[in-house]
């Protein structure tokens, strides 16, 4: 098999015609498949004001109205997490996030989705924010599967009536 002399030449010319394929909605590329490993959530900063540890799991979180969702995924492979605790508080139109009342928890279902129903989010500090969290140690009980997370999601605007989250959780 005679030598092919690499040039700038040949390497233009290559590069035209994978762009050109590339165009022309051609894959041009057969790349082994690679495990794209999913990070884990961070904690955000400010998520742990406020919580309570051992909050309740609850049907609805005062006389609800405002959604907030999500899913629990595994860091690394991505796999849905069932049967993880996530705990929800906000400052409300029914009270403040310090409140024993506007704390409360769920469990994520077999595809690893969460809901929970709660009071209208309001501005607190001007922004208007719920606050969410995996508790590896929640009420003393670790569980001794995943990294703890707390999270602080800031909403658009705050007439929004939903909240979607979602967490990444590292295994210990």
């Amino acid at each position: 098999m005679p030598a092919t002399l690499i040039t700038r030449r040949n390497v233009l010319v290559a590069g035209g015609a994978t762009m050109a394929a590339a165009m022309a909605g051609l894959s041009v590329f057969r790349l082994p498949a690679q495990a794209q490993g999913l990070a884990p959530t961070p904690t955000m900063r400010g998520g742990a004001n406020n919580y309570r540890p051992g909050a309740p799991i609850v049907e609805r979180i005062g006389g609800g109205g405002f959604w907030t969702s999500g899913t629990v995924r595994r860091a690394g492979d991505g796999a849905r997490l069932p049967g993880v605790r996530i705990q929800m508080w906000a400052h409300t139109t029914e009270g403040h996030e310090r409140d024993e009342r506007s704390h409360g928890a769920t469990l994520t279902d077999a595809n690893g989705f969460f809901r929970l129903e709660m009071p209208q989010i309001v501005p607190a500090f001007g922004q208007p924010h719920g606050h969410l969290a995996y508790d590896a140690d929640f009420a003393g009980e670790h569980d001794g599967r995943y990294e703890t997370v707390f999270l602080r999601p800031i909403m658009p605007s705050s007439s929004d009536t939903s909240l979607e989250t979602h967490f990444v959780l590292q295994p210990i």
